[in-house]
Order: C-alpha cells, then structure tokens, then sequence
C-alpha cells in the first residue's frame, strides 16, 4: 500500500487534475460545446484513475487491519457516501468534509501560483531595472571617457599655451634688460648732460668774472696814466680793490638757487631711492625714516668739518703768495669755488657711516651695511660742502624727537596726527640760512609719550617694540663689501 501511496503522491494526480479543471475554467467560454464536453469528459476520466487507485488504497488498507478493521469506518462514513452518489442530490445535504480539504488545497496552490507569478514579474522588473541602469552605466561611462579625452586635450593645449607664455616671458624678460641698458644709458648721458651743464655754468661764470676783471684792470690802467695820486695810496687802503667782487661772490646768487634745487632733488629722488632700498631689509617704515634723516645730518655735519679743515688748508697754501684786491678770506673762498672736485667726498661717507654705525636711535640688520645708502649720502654731502662756499652759508635746523613742532620750520607728514603738537620723529630736515627758514623739513606728529631706554636713547612709547643697538663694529662680509664698493 505504501508503494502505491507514494506513487499516487509523486504523480501529484490532483495537481494536474486542479490545473485542467483551472484552464477548463478560464477557457469555457472560448470553447465550444463539444471541447467543452471533451474537456469535462477527461476530467471524468482522470477523476476515475485516482478514485480507482484510492479505492486500491481503500482496500489494501482494510486488508491489513483483519478481518474486522476498518468496518466501523465503512459503515459510517464510505457506505453513507456512495449511497449519496446513486441518489438524487438535494440542495439541503451538506458538503463532504474533504470537499472543503481539497478547496483549501486548490486556494493555496492557487495563492503560490499567484506568489510565484508575481516574484517572476518583480523579477522580470528588477531585470527590466537592471538593464535600463546597466545602459546608464554604460552611458555614463562613455561621457566620462569623452570628458577624460577632452581634458587630456585641455592639458595639451594648456601646456603649449604655457610654454608659449614661458617664451613670451623670457622675450619680456629680455626686452626689459634691454629697455634698462637704454636706460642707464640714458641717465649716463642725462649725468652727462648735466656735467656739461654745470661746466657751462662755471665757465659763464668764469667768463664774467674775467669780465669784471677786465673792466677793473682797464680801468686801473687809466688811474695809472692819469695824473691822479691814486696810485701813491698803499694797496691795503685802496677802497676801489677791497670792494672789487670775486668769482665767488658774482656767483653766490645762481649757485644759491642752484644748490636750493639741488637740495630739494635729494628730497624727491635720492631720498624716495633710498627709502624704498632699506625697505627691502627693513620692514619698519619709521626706523627707515628715522635712518635716512640721521643720514642727511650727519652728512651735514662731517661735510661742514671737511670744508673748514680744507678752507684753513688753502688759506696756509695761499697765505705766502697771495696779493690782490681781495681779501685772503675772499681768495681761499674762490679757490674752493673753483675747485669743488677736490672735495674728497669719499671720506666724508666713511666718517658719516662710522657715525651712524655708533648712533644708538638706529638699527640696521647685520646682513647688510649702511654703505648701502651710499649714493644718498654722497649727495648730500657734496651738496652741503658746496653750500658753505655762499656768502650766508646755507645750514639744517636742528631738530630732536619729542620737542614742540613748529610749523614755520617744518610740515607734516601724510600719516601724521595733525593735532599732537609733539613731534614723534623727522623724516627730512629743514634748511635755513642764518634765522631764515628756505625750505621746510617734513616731520611726524603722533600723541604719545617718549619713554628712555636702558641705553639711554629716547624712543616714542608707542612703538617701543623695536630694539636699538648702542655699538655697532660690524664686519664685512665679502658679499656686503661688493655692495658697498659698488654703492661708492
């Protein structure tokens, strides 16, 4: 029984027979009567092999209980039942028991096939997804690769630009040496120029100086043929000879304005190229300031000793052999007028670097030298050796930091506190002639209080984070001894 069992269960009879009776269904209505008929009949006939291996089932069954097993059962529920097939049906007799079994059985089958309908349409989706995602892919990645191609062109053309522009700037870089070539050629020629100026002027002057000579000396040959007792007069008691001018004084006038201009060029040109040269090792504008003014007067200063200890050297040369209408005071003036080229500025600039190194209000880096302002002090010294040669000789106001500005001397500065009337530092001094004022100093004006350091300098208090160094004894090193020899 076992055997027929199991082989009854692996045919799935009432599978098969429950998805004829489905498609049956479904498709009535498209049959016609006699597929219809044909249909029901098969299902019939199907029906019948599983009724009669179950009746084998039935009876193997009863076989293996005895002679009695199974008869209760048989009364009381096969008997009743195939009594009910060969009487007519009414309406009122219930359904069987395993009618509702094999309804229960047909609806879950129904159920998983529905299940297994709907994961394989999710299924067809999610593949329907996938590809439509796969061709997006794909997409994308040949815009990537299109994107990746044009950015290996952009880097191709970014580097032939670039080193177009390398080309370009080295052709910039060597059209701007030229450009500076021509201008240092210019400014030699423009110094030049202005060397010729400078001979014109003197030998104008000299011109009239000889011209003035000459009247005098025509004149003195006509008192020496008149019978005028003139000549018998002793030359110191001549009147007419002591009141003859020099070259010197016919010139005071033109090299007064002359050395006035002058000395406003070195505040608008040598000063601002000096100022911007320290920034480059100075962060500080106000210690560049304060270096480039101590730099003027002590220029100043070393080149008013040079011109006294060169004017007593003339006076003892011209002492033995001097005669004329002027005085010996007069004569040494217009020798030095004469002469100015043998002023030794050179050791002027020593004397004002050496005094500056030992100043305590300025500090410098050790890397680099106060020779650097070389050109500045030059100048100035050049031009305060000439000033004393005029007949007032033209000087600088002395000026120290926290003293009361006065504003007939100086003006201030455009990054100044124009209502402290205290002076913070000075950036330009101011030059007069004896009480005179000629041209106004430019000093800084800022509210505050000087305060005294341990060295002894006065320092404003709001900037007292700087440091001064009281000795300066430096030692050149080689690359700073090619900046000052070139300065110099």
């Amino acid at each position: 029984m076992a055997e027929i069992l199991r082989r009854l269960t692996n045919t799935s009879s009432f599978s098969v027979l429950q998805d004829k009776l489905e498609n049956w269904h479904r498709d009535y209505h498209v049959f016609s009567c006699d597929q219809n008929v044909n249909r029901c009949c098969e299902l019939i006939e199907l029906t019948a092999k599983i009724q009669g291996q179950l009746f084998n089932i039935l009876n193997i069954t009863s076989a293996e209980g005895g002679h009695y097993g199974g008869v209760d059962t048989l009364k009381t529920r096969f008997l009743p039942w195939l009594g009910s097939c060969f009487s007519i049906s009414r309406p009122s007799i219930a359904e069987d028991t395993s009618l509702h079994f094999f309804q229960d059985a047909a609806e879950k089958e129904r159920k998983m096939k529905e299940l297994l309908l709907s994961h394989e349409s999710e299924i067809r989706k999610m593949e329907a997804q996938l590809n439509s995602t796969s061709l997006q892919l794909e997409s994308v990645t040949a815009e990537l690769e299109e994107a990746q191609k044009k950015l290996d062109d952009t880097k191709c053309k970014s580097a032939t630009t670039l080193l177009a522009t390398e080309d370009e700037i080295l052709q910039l870089k060597a059209d701007l040496l030229s450009t500076n070539e021509q201008l240092d050629l210019y400014k030699r020629k423009q110094d030049a120029i202005h060397d010729y100026e400078r001979q014109i002027r003197l030998l104008k002057d000299e011109l009239a100086y000889l011209s003035s000579e000459k009247v005098m000396l025509q004149e003195r040959l006509v008192r020496s043929r008149s019978p005028s007792p003139l000549p018998l007069l002793s030359r110191s008691s001549s009147p007419l000879r002591s009141t003859s001018p020099t070259r010197a004084q016919l010139t005071n006038s033109s090299r007064h304005a002359r050395l006035v201009s002058r000395f406003s060029d070195l505040y608008t040109m040598e000063r601002l190229d000096a100022q911007s040269l320290l920034r480059r090792y100075i962060p500080d504008l106000e210690m560049v300031q304060r270096i480039i003014f101590i730099a003027v007067m002590e220029s100043f200063q070393k080149a008013k000793l040079a011109y006294r200890q060169f004017k007593q050297q003339v006076r003892k040369t011209l002492s033995t052999s001097h005669f004329g209408p002027e005085s010996l005071e007069d004569a040494a003036v217009d020798y030095i007028v004469r002469n100015l080229d043998l002023y030794d500025v050179l050791c002027s600039v020593n004397n004002v670097i050496l005094a500056m190194n030992k100043n305590p209000q300025i500090s410098f880096p050790p890397e680099v030298d106060f020779r650097l302002i070389c050109p500045l002090i030059r100048e100035t010294c050049r031009v305060a050796f000439a000033m004393q040669t005029l007949d007032t000789p033209l000087d600088l106001a002395y000026g120290s930091s926290g003293e009361l500005f006065n504003n007939a001397k100086y003006r201030r500065s455009f990054d100044s506190d124009f209502s402290a009337p205290l002076v913070a530092y000075y950036v330009w001094p101011a030059l007069v002639e004896g009480s005179t004022v000629v041209v106004k100093g430019e000093a800084v004006t800022k509210r505050g209080a000087l305060v005294n350091n341990s060295h002894g300098s006065w320092r404003w208090s709001r900037n007292r984070s700087r440091s001064a160094s009281p000795t300066r004894s430096r030692s050149l090193s080689p690359a700073r001894s090619v900046v000052s020899l070139y300065n110099i």
